[in-house]
């Protein structure tokens, strides 16, 4: 029986790093719009997984500074007619 006091540094990934993959799939899934699917994000090489994520991120904080504007610009009041309650009734008597 073999005994290694070394831990298994070199298999698979450290649970930090399969956290950060499975949340950068999970982003471009979920609120890439349908454009992509899982399995072809997992296969994704990193540096354009990357690229798609820091797009993503441009277009989103683009998309709530224009939602932003949108909200402080004054609103427009829609008021009733500008007509005064004597023109209204003319009747003749």
């Amino acid at each position: 029986m073999y005994f290694f006091h070394l831990g298994p540094t070199f298999f698979g990934l450290t649970p930090e790093y399969r956290n950060i993959i499975f949340t950068q799939i999970h982003d471009l899934v979920y609120h890439g719009g349908g454009g992509f699917i899982h399995s072809e994000v997992y296969n994704m090489p990193i540096w354009l997984r990357r690229y798609h994520i820091q797009k993503l991120n441009e277009y989103l904080k683009k998309q709530s500074e224009e939602n932003s504007q949108q909200s402080e610009k004054p609103k427009n009041n829609i008021t009733g007619p500008n007509i005064t309650p004597s023109s209204v009734y003319n009747f003749k008597k």
